[in-house]
């Protein structure tokens, strides 16, 4: 992947109708779909934040070499505001990144897209928002989803639901946060940060609690070249771009499939199925994300669509 490529992506949508770019959209959701596919793999080989180091150490790399002229103007404050979201998207993914390792690729993609709901919640927490009466419609869609996707015959939940589910929460974190910090700096520049702060937490507790080590096989590079090329540079510079040129509306429309492809791609490389009533709840979590999405006020919601990665994971 060279730069050439990735301007590609950036200048290719500039005349493109609505049309194309939902396409971009589309797109851009398979791949954050696909992400946890490849960190289900890359984990086969690969310990958590070295994982999470390669990959947003290479998204940064390849993001900042489009994006350079930016970098080079940015000032202290859009620094500063790139290591605080940097810090959070670390924790955000190092909850998911293992959670992985104890769930499925279905489950961890529905439970994530919970973070939809959650952001009204923290507004009528943190603000005293009062939620709309569909958000607390969606909401309770959405518990009685999680309830047939995750608990077992004993109701309990395992570890790894329990820590997407965390994770979920601290992309909502991330959002509302974003929303408040992204008012007068540039936005591209602060994504860019915000993955090389990713990145070097996680290089940081790699080295003290790990060996990290490139990959040494064939899968893992797949994986992680897939994570941070596609997923994360890729998939932050294709949205990003193709924002300006559809809705609101459709953005978050399309986004809500992320889930639906991450199960998609589990079933069709490792044969991954749900139980009937894992399918049942999948299908009401993505009923409530949807009754909850749409009554959110559009700046939280035009910042949810702007935030990095993965949206992935």
């Amino acid at each position: 992947m060279n730069r050439n490529t990735l301007s590609g992506v950036v200048h290719g949508i500039g005349s493109d109708t609505q049309l194309k770019a939902n396409f971009m959209m589309l797109i851009v959701t398979m791949l954050w779909g696909s992400s946890y596919l490849f960190t289900k793999i890359g984990l086969d080989s690969i310990q958590e934040f070295n994982l999470i180091a390669l990959r947003f150490g290479i998204a940064f790399i390849l993001a900042g070499a489009v994006f350079y002229k930016r970098l080079i103007r940015v000032d202290l404050k859009t620094v500063f505001y790139g290591f605080l979201l940097g810090s959070i998207l670390f924790v955000l993914f190092t909850f998911v990144t293992i959670g992985l390792k104890f769930t499925s690729i279905s489950n961890a993609g529905f439970l994530f897209s919970l973070s939809v709901v959650f952001v009204p919640l923290l507004l009528a927490i943190l603000f005293r928002k009062k939620p709309e009466n569909k958000v607390v419609f969606g909401v309770g869609i959405a518990i009685t989803g999680i309830a047939l996707l995750t608990l077992g015959n004993e109701l309990t939940i395992n570890s790894g639901d329990f820590l997407i589910i965390l994770g979920a929460l601290f992309y909502a974190i991330l959002i509302i946060v974003t929303d408040k910090l992204t008012k007068n700096v540039d936005s591209i520049a602060l994504g860019i940060l915000q993955l090389g702060f990713t990145g070097a937490w996680g290089l940081l507790f790699s080295l003290f609690l790990e060996r990290p080590h490139l990959p040494n096989t064939t899968e893992s590079w797949v994986s992680i070249l897939a994570l941070s090329i596609l997923c994360s540079a890729i998939g932050f510079i294709g949205q990003a771009c193709a924002q300006k040129y559809t809705t609101p509306t459709h953005t978050g429309l399309i986004f809500s499939l992320e889930p639906v492809f991450a199960a998609l791609f589990a079933f069709i490389f490792v044969q991954e199925t749900l139980q009937a009533k894992g399918y049942v709840g999948a299908i009401l979590i993505l009923l409530g994300i949807l009754t909850a999405k749409f009554t959110v006020k559009q700046p939280v919601r035009k910042r949810f669509n702007q935030t990095v990665d993965g949206s992935e994971v």
